[in-house]
């Protein structure tokens, strides 16, 4: 499989299958056609985009996965491909049975990655980190300080330069950009953890009872900073206040297809994620102490 997003946004479209291709029909405008086996997700947030159960099911056998958002550009529902690997029952087996001394383990670690990811943006663009390198350092098993809470009080200050700026699903700035970007991502995440043979509902810290993807939203923590980025990038340029437009949105689900300096090499997110879902199932099936949650640098070329 390669890794294509397609949003369906702009305008009513009618989506059916023919010869294992998605067909995208729009009036007035020639068809267009993609691999099913080519297609990592399919986000659908214009309310007129009509669909067969074909497209649905194809897409899942392919292995990708299907969003469909409201109008705050936020996941209202996500299907996904749940055969997607033979040893799914057992893994799903262990999944369940996480010790909570695991379980706050990991979570550590991935509040020092999210922060040190952070740190790394700050720096990068701004030249300073308000101290979040220092913050990452202190977070101990299961970060009872909620020392994650701490430093996005700084983060977000910082990132778009404005003492003002709240982290709002609801409000009409940047926010719908970084709703819109985390919608892509948890789609990306969800689907390699399908992949895994795990289940996006079981998560680590994010156990929500109402939230069918809590550990895609465990997963994402450490690389959130990524679509913060490319939302930092596209508001030096716009004003916060105008519409998530087509233009916008391209312009965040590009920066997400990128490929990411890790370790010296060049990765896209799919295989980041791939390998961070096949490290948590080695971690669970006791063979690793450590979840791989590598430094992301970049994105290459972007």
């Amino acid at each position: 499989m390669t890794e294509r997003v397609i949003e369906i946004a702009d305008g009513p479209a009618r989506l059916h299958v023919r010869l294992e291709q998605l067909v995208i029909e729009r009036d007035g405008q020639p068809e267009v056609t993609t691999p099913l086996a080519e297609l990592a997700a399919l986000v659908l947030t214009n309310p007129r985009v009509q669909l067969t159960q074909a497209v649905i099911s194809g897409i899942a056998v392919a292995g990708g996965s299907v969003v469909i958002c409201d109008r705050n550009y936020l996941p209202a529902a996500m299907m996904l491909p749940l055969q997607s690997h033979f040893l799914q029952t057992e893994r799903l087996a262990r999944q369940t049975q996480i010790s909570a001394p695991l379980r706050k383990r990991l979570w550590q670690q991935i509040v020092q990655a999210k922060i040190k990811a952070q740190s790394r943006l700050l720096t990068e663009l701004h030249g300073d980190d308000g101290g979040l390198k220092a913050l990452a350092a202190q977070v101990r098993s299961g970060d009872p300080e909620n020392i994650e809470a701490q430093a996005a009080r700084r983060y977000w200050r910082l990132l778009f330069a404005s003492t003002k700026f709240r982290r709002d699903r609801e409000a009409p700035d940047q926010n719908r950009h970084l709703n819109y970007g985390y919608t892509v991502l948890r789609a990306i995440v969800s689907r390699a953890i399908c992949g895994a043979g795990f289940h996006p509902s079981i998560g680590l810290q994010h156990r929500n009872r109402y939230d069918p993807f809590s550990l895609a939203a465990d997963l994402m923590e450490p690389f959130r900073p990524l679509v913060d980025r490319a939302v930092a990038l596209w508001i030096q340029e716009h004003d916060p206040l105008e519409p998530l437009d087509p233009e916008a949105k391209e312009w965040l689900v590009g920066s997400l297809q990128f490929r990411f300096e890790v370790n010296k090499e060049e990765r896209t997110l799919f295989d980041i994620f791939a390998r961070m879902a096949s490290s948590l199932a080695q971690v669970l099936l006791g063979s690793e102490a450590r979840l791989e949650l590598p430094e992301v640098r970049g994105p290459c070329g972007g």
